[in-house]
């Protein structure tokens, strides 16, 4: 299986689909790969913010992005002694689209494939995988790829890795990641919604323990926050003790939570923080996980990679087309692009340094000591005392440092 193309995309997540999209948009040939026959993933990160549903309208697709099923969040809250404090409300937002949209990740990827796949520059290969790269002349020149018609090639003048956290393509360019640590690993599981559920999206703070509660429609998507590598010893203390701990932080949840049969119920996300301080090299460009991992802290990876895509695609669709692409114009995506996510990962490590580790270590983050019951932060009881301060949290998560806007230029038409 040889093929060539101009830019070749390795992973069809949000960032690669809407990297694709774009740049097909565009007029560049475009093939993404996926190694997987579909998008179907659980527990993979399902918000998507507002900036990404303006960038939706500015394309032409919000109308039917709209008309897929989804939740909306307009405020977010954190419950701390059974009392709510309500953090973010983005209802005040300088943009049109004035909330989270919670909705399956395949469902997101699987709508970006079909308005890709309108314009006939755009191909898009499942069940194909990227084994390594192709070099020639001091530069990528493509991808050693498998799939259903076999091994082969795709060449192309760039290479964009956006293969996750994990990423294979990375570590085969030689460029490595500088990891920050992260005092958490997150437990994925769901339990049933029923209608007079009255409590939202929210997370729930008690001594030692995290628990944040996700409403999506039909069930609640939970994430049990434990400390970095305490999966092994809560598998441990065995399942009655892990359901009793949820039903303590949710009691509205303590008449379902039977419904984790086994540990098998229960998926663990190992959080990690990390980025790399060179995203690229000659033919080679890293956005998204595999140019800087998130933490799970606001839902805003998916953000930031859609972001990474709109700024890739904006800068370099032009060059492309003309056929060549430059190192300087790969730093130059680098260079817009660090800045909002250094800010990001810097906040979340605050977050995590000064709130999460402290929770999870039986303490509290206002210093009380051990065994008073647990006190909000003052930050906490400031954000919902003055519904005014709820903007500033709502507009880091929900915009960003830096929000990309998709450039004007030559479109190819479907």
């Amino acid at each position: 299986m040889d093929r060539s193309a101009t830019v070749c995309i390795v992973g069809g997540g949000p960032a690669g689909m809407m990297a694709g999209l774009l740049l097909a948009r565009a007029g560049v040939a475009v093939t993404v790969i996926e190694k997987h026959a579909d998008f179907l993933r659980d527990f993979r990160g399902d918000t998507i913010h507002p900036s990404t549903l303006d960038l939706m309208d500015a394309l032409g697709l919000g109308d039917a992005f709209r008309a897929l099923p989804q939740r909306r969040v307009e405020t977010l809250s954190g419950v701390v002694a059974g009392r709510a404090f309500r953090v973010a409300d983005f209802r005040h937002l300088p943009t049109r689209n004035r909330f989270i949209a919670l909705m399956p990740q395949w469902d997101f990827l699987n709508f970006l494939a079909r308005e890709a796949g309108r314009y006939p520059g755009f191909r898009l290969r499942m069940r194909t995988e990227g084994l390594g790269l192709v070099e020639a002349g001091g530069r990528v020149a493509g991808v050693r790829v498998r799939g259903p018609e076999g091994a082969g090639e795709i060449r192309a003048d760039l290479v964009l890795c956006a293969d996750g956290r994990h990423s294979l393509m990375r570590a085969e360019a030689g460029l490595r990641p500088r990891s920050f640590g992260a005092p958490m690993d997150v437990l994925w599981f769901r339990l049933s919604r029923r209608e007079d559920d009255a409590d939202a999206t929210a997370g729930r703070f008690g001594r030692g323990r995290i628990l944040v509660t996700i409403d999506r429609g039909t069930h609640w998507q939970c994430a049990y926050v434990v400390p970095k590598g305490g999966d092994a010893r809560l598998r441990a203390e065995g399942l009655a003790a892990f359901r009793a701990r949820i039903a303590d932080l949710a009691p509205f949840l303590a008449d379902r939570v039977g419904e984790i049969a086994a540990f098998a119920d229960v998926k663990l996300l190992t959080v990690a923080v990390d980025r790399l301080e060179r995203w690229h090299r000659p033919g080679l460009l890293c956005i998204g996980d595999a140019a800087h991992a998130m933490s799970p802290l606001g839902g805003v990876g998916i953000n930031l990679a859609i972001q990474d895509a709109v700024a890739a695609a904006n800068r370099l669709a032009g060059p492309l087309r003309r056929g060549g692409v430059t190192e300087a114009d790969l730093a130059a995506v680098q260079r817009r692009r660090m800045p909002p996510v250094r800010l990001t990962q810097g906040l979340q490590r605050l977050i995590q340094d000064r709130v999460i580790a402290r929770v999870l270590d039986g303490g509290a983050p206002d210093g009380a000591p051990d065994g008073s019951p647990l006190r909000p932060p003052l930050m906490l009881r400031l954000l919902d005392a003055l519904p005014v301060l709820q903007r500033l949290p709502a507009r880091i998560v929900g915009l960003g440092f830096r929000p990309e806007r998709v450039a004007a230029g030559p479109q190819a038409v479907p």
